[in-house]
């Protein structure tokens, strides 16, 4: 059974001298231009027993080279992974799955890219964007990594970009502005104090949202209701999409493989969908391991409309709920 504990939230760490951005938003959360600015600040003192590591395969922090466009035939194939490590100090991968949202990734990816501690790497999962989201992506930021998904859906996409991670911690991000990536150091140092799971939270005290109607806000309550009666939890925040975890617990999430090919009636497989972050908390929760809530504050989407469909997107995550108890119950 897992103990929900809150995360400490407080200001994110910024480049020396430099206080965290809080100037204006160009219809998002974030300034169209952010510098990379100098070399990352330390998460502070690791605990007993960690030994910091450095991030493997990138460039100097605050010395990124300006790599060439990669080739337009994106390759779907994962990087070889080295063995992941938990450290004070742990290489962070951020995995975007993206869908049409070029508008948005000109002001995502240069806010993820000015985080202090500095991102070891951002992956775009693109699901065949018919907008430019993949050229956009490289010319805004060449040194993203760009792989398209292998079916369709959230789900699909986030376990490509899981598979193709190289760093220690990998965080869960969506391309529409509505995540703060000033964050994302708060996400890290739960992990580093313990946690195996980051969970983010609008509803935790300091979290909030500017974009959830009534509407959603009442069945996602409904459903996080039936998730801490099944699970032994006590989540706050059943669907919420930005969380961040060890690396190492990947094979341990046992997702849809992502060889599999999409199926000919157009349907998704199992867990494809956005009952992905369902089946992530279920499945984290089931094994026993350590979730820390991390409070987050919720944007408004910057430009585009959103893929998501309260209804059946709801009666998916209720179907999922009951679905992984089943095999949470064959499994003891």
């Amino acid at each position: 059974m897992s103990a929900v504990t809150p995360a400490r939230s407080g200001p994110p760490h910024g480049a020396p001298g430099a206080p965290p951005y809080r100037g204006p938003r160009p219809a998002g959360p974030f300034p169209p231009n952010a510098p990379q600015g100098p070399g990352p600040a330390p998460y502070g003192p690791p605990p007993v027993g960690y030994r910091p590591a450095p991030a493997p395969g990138m460039p100097p922090h605050g010395g990124r080279p300006a790599a060439p466009p990669a080739p337009l035939d994106v390759d779907r194939r994962p990087r070889p992974r080295q063995a992941p490590r938990r450290s004070g100090n742990p290489a962070v991968t951020v995995v975007v799955p993206t869908r049409n949202e070029a508008r948005n990734l000109e002001v995502v990816l240069p806010a993820i890219a000015a985080v202090r501690p500095a991102v070891h790497e951002i992956i775009v999962v693109d699901g065949n964007s018919t907008d430019g989201t993949i050229e956009t992506a490289r010319r805004t930021l060449p040194w993203v990594r760009c792989i398209t998904q292998t079916r369709k859906g959230k789900g699909n996409a986030m376990a490509c970009g899981f598979a193709a991670a190289t760093g220690d911690v990998i965080v869960m991000f969506d391309a529409d502005g509505s995540a703060d990536p000033a964050e994302i150091p708060s996400f890290v140092r739960a992990l580093i104090a313990g946690a195996d799971f980051a969970k983010g939270s609008r509803f935790a005290k300091g979290g909030g949202s500017e974009d959830i109607t009534l509407l959603r806000k009442s069945g996602n309550a409904g459903l996080n209701a039936v998730a801490n009666a099944l699970f032994g939890t006590s989540y706050t925040d059943l669907c919420y999409g930005y969380n961040a975890f060890w690396a190492d617990l990947v094979p341990m999430l046992e997702l849809p493989d992502t060889d599999i090919p999409q199926p000919e009636d157009g349907t998704m497989i199992w867990g494809d969908g956005f009952e992905i972050e369902t089946v992530l908390n279920c499945r984290i929760a089931a094994a026993g391991l350590k979730i820390t809530e991390v409070p987050s504050i919720e944007k408004e989407r910057m430009f585009g409309e959103t893929n998501l469909r309260t209804f059946a997107d709801g009666t998916r995550v209720l179907r999922t709920l009951l679905s992984e108890h089943r095999r949470a119950d064959k499994r003891k």
